[in-house]
């Protein structure tokens, strides 16, 4: 049970790192392209949210979202990063680097507790699946503007 809690509890932080870092760039966004890509991912992200509450409250596991420090500097280096920057392929790169420390992420977080949960091991590879689209659907916004 404390390894399925554990596992439940990193598949969750890294969606939520993942909305949050949308939530605090989208609004820099410039692009109109851009922004609709990320709204899309930002919904899709939030389904997966949503899915590890109600596997949560189903399994009857406590969630840990992130702690404040974390969320502090996730938000710090989105503004420093963002300050003399906003361009399309500045903010895609960004993106282009927290999609792919996700993608590690889980990669790791089920080699430390796969096989504990067939139904997290399922959203996992759903989870990297999907952020493996985002990298393709993000790469285009490299190009020289």
């Amino acid at each position: 049970m404390e390894d399925n809690t554990q596992y439940l509890n990193a598949v969750y932080q890294n969606i939520k790192t993942a909305v949050q870092s949308i939530e605090d760039i989208i609004t820099k966004v410039e692009d109109d392209e851009l922004k609709k890509e990320l709204a899309m991912e930002e919904d899709t992200y939030l389904a997966f949210q949503k899915e590890c509450e109600v596997y949560a409250k189903s399994e009857k596991l406590d969630l840990k979202d992130n702690n404040f420090f974390e969320k502090a500097r996730l938000w710090g280096s989105i503004n420093m990063s963002t300050m003399m920057d906003k361009s399309a392929r500045h903010i895609a790169e960004l993106m282009l680097l927290g999609t792919f420390m996700g993608i590690l992420t889980c990669y790791k977080d089920q080699n430390d507790h796969g096989g504990t949960s067939k139904e997290l091991d399922e959203l996992i590879d759903r989870l990297k699946e999907f952020e493996r689209k985002n990298i393709e659907r993000l790469l285009p916004f490299l190009k020289e503007n």
